[in-house]
């Protein structure tokens, strides 16, 4: 495993990321931390925009966990079944919206254990509401961030823990808060999997990826 790029590329390399996107956000539509908490639920092998389809209709007949249980599995499922996997998540939906009633007052809690308690959130859901609804500095790894921190190395690692960690170890203070919303919208729209497009790469220069595509 090679090691990181040095503190003063690291700085470099995020500058110019910042400077591209001041304030990156999650591309997941929500009104608040509950239909977040669900809309990232759903996104597990699926797109954000397949999920933005689904939920918009879904959130306005269950905007809250009450509603989602009144709504129902059945209910649910017919308002997802364009995403993957839909019965599953229709019932961890409902199950997690039963388990905020049951033992969080109806409120979305604030701690990642107590997150990662409810069905059908892991780790990564659970980092993404931490840091876009509680300002949390928590890194939400995804196949594109697992590339993207290898490629680069940026915070490069054998698997989605080690990037996470590498990230919480490498990138400066500064930029922990968005690093994750940089680097993930990087690898969605340049550092693509099958042809990066490093032509308009910002940080082509510190990159130590090779080969680099030549058209853009």
């Amino acid at each position: 495993m090679p090691p990181p790029l040095p503190y003063r590329q690291q700085v470099e390399a995020f500058t110019r990321l910042s400077a591209g996107n001041p304030e990156p956000e999650t591309e997941l539509h929500y009104r608040d931390a509950f239909t977040l908490l669900v809309a990232v639920a759903l996104s597990a092998q699926a797109t954000d925009a397949g999920v933005n389809r689904a939920t918009g209709a879904l959130f306005d007949a269950a905007p809250d966990p009450a509603a989602m249980v009144a709504l129902g599995v059945e209910g649910v499922t017919e308002h997802i079944k364009t995403i993957g996997l839909f019965r599953q998540k229709a019932r961890n939906v409902v199950a997690l919206s039963q388990k905020l009633l049951d033992e969080f007052d109806g409120m979305v809690p604030s701690s990642r254990a107590a997150l990662t308690s409810l069905p059908g959130v892991g780790r990564k859901t659970a980092n993404v509401v931490l840091n876009s609804v509680w300002g949390v500095p928590a890194q939400a790894v995804d196949t594109h961030i697992f590339r993207v921190g290898n490629r680069t190395q940026l915070a490069p690692g054998r698997d989605e823990a080690e990037v996470e960690r590498a990230i919480e170890d490498n990138v400066p203070a500064e930029f922990q808060q968005n690093a994750h919303h940089w680097l993930i919208l990087h690898g969605r729209y340049i550092c693509q999997a099958r042809r990066p497009r490093c032509p308009i790469c910002p940080i082509r220069d510190l990159c130590p990826y090779e080969p680099k595509t030549v058209d853009p």
